[in-house]
C-alpha cells in the first residue's frame, strides 16, 4: 500500500420501492452540488441493474476525501447544511437502506 493523497468512499443506497426517482431527483438538483460544496470531489454516481440489464431500486456513487478525517468534517457539515435539512423537511422517505465503504488506492490504480 502507498501513501495517497485521497480516499474513497463507495456508498451504495436502496431506494423505498418506487421511490427511485425521487432519490436521483435529490442527489441531481441538490446534494451532488453540497458534495462538493462540502470539501468532497463527485467521481460518478449509477444506477444498478439487475442480471437480465434492468434497472434496480438501488443507487451507488463514489466519492473522495482529503482523508477520513476530512470525511467525516464533510459529512457532518453536509447534514447540517440548511439546504439539505430543507430538502429531507418534506418527511418523504426515499432510502430504505444505505452502506458506505472507504476505498484506498492500490499502487496500480488509476485514481488516487
Amino acid at each position: 500500500m502507498t501513501t495517497n493523497t485521497s480516499i474513497f468512499e463507495l456508498r451504495t443506497y436502496e431506494a423505498v420501492p418506487g421511490k427511485l426517482d425521487l432519490l436521483l431527483t435529490r442527489f441531481r438538483d441538490h446534494a451532488a452540488a453540497l458534495f462538493e460544496k462540502h470539501g468532497m470531489t463527485n467521481i460518478g454516481f449509477w444506477v444498478a441493474s439487475d442480471e437480465e440489464g434492468k434497472p434496480t431500486e438501488t443507487l451507488v456513487y463514489l466519492v473522495s476525501h482529503a482523508s477520513r478525517e476530512a470525511a467525516a468534517k464533510s459529512w457532518e457539515a453536509f447534514w447540517a447544511d440548511p439546504e439539505w435539512i430543507a430538502v429531507r423537511s418534506d418527511g418523504e422517505q426515499v432510502t430504505a437502506s444505505a452502506t458506505s465503504k472507504f476505498l484506498d488506492p492500490t499502487d496500480f490504480s488509476q485514481l488516487r
